[in-house]
């Protein structure tokens, strides 16, 4: 998961605080998860850089992915990601007595993430704006299990954010408002967050990416989407038909 930046209307230094219309102006950003096998965005959730906006993108990749417990999450280091996580994936611990103890407060019940659960963040140290050097640090989970679920990863053996990354700068060349230094840029948060959602989730169907393209015994290449790669489609779809199937398909 990651963040990636834009801003609607104007910059968030000309926003002025008491004016209710810029509420929505001013930066935003596309919370972003990413399904590094398959490419497939899980889910994008566009807005203030908020821990609200957080906790919903997590929401969005438990919910899709029918709440089971990912081999491994791993994010930059925002805070707000470790918060959101053990509270969307933790599970309500009620202390074996809730009986104040002599002298002190009651036991307060918590949330524990399920021990399946391996969450690492990558920490960047920079040096005059560079990336100088990058360290993972395992927050959830152990090294043992992280290592382990790296193991069975067909897409990388190190804890990064990469493939997000990458992915943020596919997701600029499709969506001009989003490109950096233009004058193309959103003036309206609603048509922002159309144009987000329309970009982000079209690309899961539409879009081949080479490095998924499957190579045949005599050495042609099959054209794939996430979506393919994922056993979402079978084709590559059309944009008229990715937008005129129906969200809600009868039984």
């Amino acid at each position: 998961m990651d963040e990636k930046w834009s801003f609607v209307g104007k910059k968030q230094d000309n926003c002025n605080g008491d004016d209710p219309a810029d509420e929505r102006r001013g930066e935003s950003w596309d919370h972003v998860a990413l399904d590094p096998e398959h490419r497939l965005v899980l889910g994008v959730v566009p807005g203030k850089r908020t821990a609200a906006n957080c906790r919903a993108i997590v929401s969005q990749v438990h919910r899709r992915t029918g709440g089971r417990v990912l081999r491994l999450i791993t994010t930059d280091e925002y805070p707000s990601y470790k918060v959101a996580i053990q509270d969307v994936y933790g599970s309500r611990v009620v202390p074996l007595t809730v009986l104040p103890r002599p002298g002190g407060r009651p036991r307060v019940p918590k949330k524990v993430v399920p021990p399946a659960l391996a969450y690492a963040v990558v920490r960047k140290h920079r040096d005059g704006g560079r990336v100088v050097k990058v360290e993972p640090e395992v927050v959830f989970g152990t090294g043992r299990s992280v290592a382990a679920a790296l193991a069975q990863s067909r897409a990388s053996r190190a804890v990064n954010t990469a493939f997000v990354e990458r992915h943020n700068g596919t997701d600029r060349h499709k969506n001009a408002r989003k490109a950096r230094d233009t004058y193309r840029f959103s003036k309206d948060p609603d048509a922002h967050d159309a144009m987000t959602y329309f970009t982000m989730y079209s690309y899961n169907f539409c879009w081949p990416v080479r490095t998924l393209a499957l190579k045949q015994a005599d050495g042609s290449r099959v054209p794939q989407t996430p979506a393919m790669a994922a056993g979402l489609a079978d084709h590559v779809w059309s944009i008229r038909e990715w937008i005129t199937r129906p969200a809600i398909q009868s039984a």
